[in-house]
């Protein structure tokens, strides 16, 4: 069996977009793309998205796997996590330890010639999908959201998604009708506020918009504050969905035990890999809890696909096409992605046209 030669974090920082976008917390400028490279003796190699952040670890990381079997996927997690620091739950070392953790099961898929939603648990090959947009924009106003929105939808999306909190109340209120009524009664509706209230806000908030019947309201209230959430939960008859940004499967259960959700949104990069993730999973599947990861469907794919109880992927296909010129993305037919039957995750990268382009701005 080949060993672990070495693990590599490449960053490509691209052209900055021409009009930022913002959510109710934080501004977009910049356009990057960073990936983990996990390589073998063997001469195949891993790979998938990480987060930018990741080369700072990359050298603990790489201490810890050097000479290791890769086909040991817990016995790896468990010395990613520990031995080369003080255990920690939260933070950007687990969003690292996720992005080596997801090139390794691409590289356990290379070597065993399945993909990866089959290695973690094979339960469908199609998978529901919704398109992520409706931020904010300079000049973007309602009419230029219901546009996007529809855009999505004539691109083949049954579900959308927008965003709320970085307006005014009414604006805000005005937005998601307007939103419902350009997409139609048919289509899936989800509003996420990124913690921009505290649960009395949140609970004003979504009383003003029950009646266009959001899917989902997105992680309404300030992450900590899973009293409030829970107490929101109690007060409404929409889904309560969060957990983008918990941390590992200690996070997952006080989150799930708190009652705080009805819906987890576990990141399967940021929380600490696909290892991490199915566990998660069962502990949401534990209390009959949906699982709708947040991220792009590169890995959240797999996710979904891998367990009974995944819910629904989240894309930015719409929102960042540009990346698709650089790393090839699922199909969307009839509201679903087609999982590939290539080993692995399937990710593929134009990387002469990626290093042309990054060369041109940097």
């Amino acid at each position: 069996m080949p060993l672990i030669t070495d693990v590599r974090v490449t960053s490509f920082a691209l052209a900055d977009y021409e009009r930022p976008y913002w959510n109710a917390i934080l501004t977009t400028r910049h356009r990057a793309l960073t990936f983990v490279e996990v390589e073998t003796d063997s001469g195949e190699t891993g790979l998938a998205l990480a987060e930018g952040r990741t080369a700072a670890y990359a050298g603990p990381l790489r201490e810890r796997l050097l000479g290791q079997d890769p086909l040991d996927s817990a016995r790896l997690w468990h010395r990613m996590f520990t031995g080369w620091r003080k255990p920690v739950a939260k933070g950007d070392a687990i969003a690292a330890i996720g992005g080596v953790d997801n090139a390794l099961w691409d590289l356990r898929g290379k070597l065993l010639g399945l993909p990866v939603y089959r290695l973690l648990g094979g339960f469908r090959s199609r998978v529901p999908v919704y398109a992520a947009g409706g931020y904010y924009e300079e000049g973007k106003g309602i009419d230029g959201l219901v546009a996007e929105l529809e855009r999505f939808v004539a691109a083949g999306y049954k579900n959308v998604k927008m965003k709320i909190g970085g307006a005014s109340f009414a604006e805000d209120v005005e937005r998601v009708h307007a939103a419902r009524e350009a997409v139609g009664a048919d289509v899936g509706l989800m509003i996420d506020a990124n913690n921009a209230w505290n649960s009395a806000e949140a609970l004003r908030f979504i009383r003003a918009v029950e009646d266009c019947t959001p899917m989902w309201f997105e992680e309404p209230c300030w992450p900590d504050d899973l009293a409030g959430m829970a107490e929101l939960r109690r007060a409404t008859a929409v889904p309560i969905a969060s957990g983008e940004i918990e941390y590992t499967r200690w996070g997952a259960r006080d989150l799930i035990e708190s009652g705080a959700v009805d819906i987890v949104q576990a990141d399967p990069q940021t929380g600490g890999g696909l290892t991490e993730w199915v566990r998660i999973a069962a502990l949401a599947s534990a209390r009959h809890l949906p699982m709708a990861p947040h991220g792009d469907q590169y890995v959240g794919a797999h996710a979904v696909a891998a367990v009974d109880n995944g819910m629904i992927v989240e894309s930015y296909a719409g929102l960042r096409p540009w990346q698709e010129d650089y790393v090839t993305t699922l199909p969307v037919v009839d509201g679903e992605l087609v999982l590939p039957d290539t080993p692995g995750l399937g990710i593929e990268v134009d990387w002469d046209r990626l290093r042309q382009d990054a060369e041109r701005v940097g």
